[in-house]
């Protein structure tokens, strides 16, 4: 601002200003909280923790919290037990069944929202600890008996008295999952080092195979589609095993590119050359290079196995020699084979991708300039060919460090985030362990055997699961689809995450984490989201009797406070690591409740 004369104005005039843009700035925040209006459509590329000091800023004025009237939330039926509001089977019929299109995401209108809170089954039990949940839990919570009779010669679960058991079988490991990984560390020795250190499973069962390779170091995010009858993807959590709804079929997996160090597939049954081969065109976008493609089952040992997969010799042929040429043209290599197990490796040589791709009859082709390779929010596939970055020459599965030292050491990609580089990554990571540290003695349980389903619902660096690496239990680090694009930098840590915005359902069961960690998110958010949904989803993803974390601004506490009350949670405010009355933290308990109807 400038007087009459030309001159600036004075100090007083200034502070003023500030003081007015700042009050205005909370009020709206606040106002679009209370309403849940949606002010803005465009990105938001602020972190959280810059939204939360935007707020906490030394000349803020003094601010009435955010107040709001009690409420109250209705109970859904029970036959809202295991609602997935973007994956609900009562709404497929909506959707066609050309490659499988109505197991995708698709959410309903918000007029269409259910506003009440989802009931455990009759008899629900406080989950089995780890690592005990691995081989059983209790029947009543997942009392879904169809996988159990259609695969009982498979032995991927029993059911004995009130308890199903998991004895580690499958279509493709009648000697048991152990076994069977076992087979596949001799074809890959980097499993064995901690050059393997992220896998994906798709089309996982009930996750064995990513259960076992827990214990042997390496994380694996398991996929499977939401069910009518299987229920695959909450029996894996209710395992105390990471998972995710989700379906290769005409949208991207919600993974930026060159994240995992390993997939696999198991029988799974996928057309991988079909439709110009996009399904394994999204392997490779998601797999890291030098990274390992695993598969086992058709078309893999075709002379043996033919009779068994109800097809001939010669189809059987085919296909494999198709998935040959494709993978080749993709510039993966068959690295080892034995029995029914082969495994691939994507190269991490540009010289062959240039080779290969320079051709314009190429097929399939390299992706455009167009094509954003981390974009994976509603992104459609594409029956092109996206190839590793120039700029970045350390993300190779050979040149990133091994586990664990990956986990602290700042990774290439850090340059994505505004401001990112080392120095930024070293004190996001100093901060988050003097956090960690502060947040154990508010909530004991954290780092106990009664938190192992964790959610970082809005991470930047990954810097709260780091943090949290020695105690027994898993991350599911959550990047805002509409913040920076940091979740390349979660898997080059050697963690693991998706993509996801908050103003929808999360892709997973009801009752599948036993802790939610939130730092800022209602600060960031609430001028596109409705925050009363945002807690809504929240309950409808904690298992009764777990916890949330929430770090947020002052401003926000006492309203999320109400809401939570009329969710039955219990919440008590506790000051941040710093102290101060800016910033506050709430820890909230979800209560155990049964349906009354």
């Amino acid at each position: 601002m400038r007087q009459k004369d030309g001159k600036p104005g004075s100090k007083q005039e200034k502070t003023l200003g500030v003081i007015s843009m700042t009050v205005m700035f909370v009020a709206l925040c606040g106002f679009s909280f209370y309403l849940g209006g949606i002010f803005c459509s465009e990105k938001n590329n602020m972190r959280a923790t810059d939204a939360v000091e935007a707020v906490q800023s030394s000349e803020d004025p003094v601010v009435a919290p955010l107040q709001i009237q009690p409420v109250k939330f209705n109970e859904c039926s029970s036959s809202f037990q295991d609602y997935t509001p973007c994956t609900d089977p009562r709404r497929w019929n909506k959707y066609g069944r050309h490659r499988l299109t109505l197991f995708e995401r698709h959410c309903p209108p918000p007029s269409e929202r259910e506003v009440c809170l989802v009931p455990p089954p009759d008899g629900y039990k406080p989950p089995i600890r780890w690592p005990t949940s691995r081989d059983q839990c209790w029947y009543r919570n997942v009392p879904y008996e169809w996988i159990n009779k259609q695969k009982s010669n498979q032995h991927w679960l029993k059911k004995e008295g009130d308890k199903f058991l998991f004895p580690g079988g499958g279509t493709m490991f009648p000697n048991g999952v152990g076994a069977y990984v076992d087979l596949i560390r001799d074809l890959i020795p980097e499993m064995k080092d901690g050059t393997v250190r992220t896998a994906i499973d798709t089309g996982c069962g009930v996750a064995s195979w990513g259960g076992d390779l827990l214990d042997r170091g390496i994380l694996t995010v398991s996929l499977a589609p939401r069910d009518n009858h299987e229920a695959q993807v909450q029996f894996a959590l209710e395992r105390g095993i990471p998972a995710i709804l989700g379906i290769i079929s005409t949208q991207r997996l919600p993974f930026p590119s060159n994240s995992f160090d390993m997939a696999h597939c198991s029988r799974c049954l996928i057309p991988w050359t079909e439709f110009g081969g996009v399904y394994l065109l999204e392997i490779n976008r998601i797999l890291r290079p030098g990274g390992f493609w695993v598969l086992s089952g058709p078309p893999v040992n075709y002379k043996r196995r033919w009779r068994g997969w109800n097809t001939t010799m010669e189809e059987q042929r085919s296909d494999y020699q198709k998935l040959q040429d494709l993978l080749s043209s993709m510039c993966f290599e068959l690295y080892k084979q034995k029995g029914d197990i082969a495994v691939w490796r994507k190269s991490s040589d540009f010289d062959c991708y240039d080779n290969n791709l320079s051709n314009p009859d190429a097929y399939p082709p390299k992706c455009d300039d167009s094509v954003e390779p981390d974009a994976a929010w509603y992104t459609p596939l594409r029956p092109c060919i996206v190839t590793p970055a120039r700029k970045y020459t350390n993300i190779a599965l050979d040149a990133i460090p091994k586990w664990p030292e990956r986990l602290h050491a700042t990774p290439e990609r850090v340059s994505v985030v505004h401001n990112g580089n080392a120095n930024a990554f070293k004190h996001d990571d100093s901060k988050w362990k003097s956090r960690v540290k502060h947040y154990k003695k508010l909530l004991p349980a954290l780092g106990s055997e009664e938190i192992r389903n964790v959610m970082d619902m809005n991470t930047v660096y990954g810097g709260f699961a780091a943090a949290l690496i020695e105690d027994p239990l898993w991350v599911m680090n959550v990047v805002s689809s509409y913040g920076a694009n940091s979740l390349p930098i979660v898997y080059d840590r050697g963690l693991i995450g998706a993509y996801h915005d908050w103003c929808e359902a999360f892709s997973t069961y009801p009752r599948t984490y036993d802790l939610l960690h939130l730092d800022g998110l209602f600060t960031a958010e609430s001028q596109r989201c409705d925050m009363k949904y945002v807690l809504l989803e929240m309950d409808r993803i904690l298992r009764p009797s777990a916890y949330a974390i929430i770090r947020e601004s002052y401003y926000f506490v006492d309203a999320i406070t109400a809401i939570a009350e009329g969710m039955k949670w219990n919440c008590r405010k506790e000051d941040t690591e710093y102290g101060g009355d800016k910033v506050k933290v709430l820890i909230c308990h979800k209560s155990l409740w049964y349906s009354s109807s």
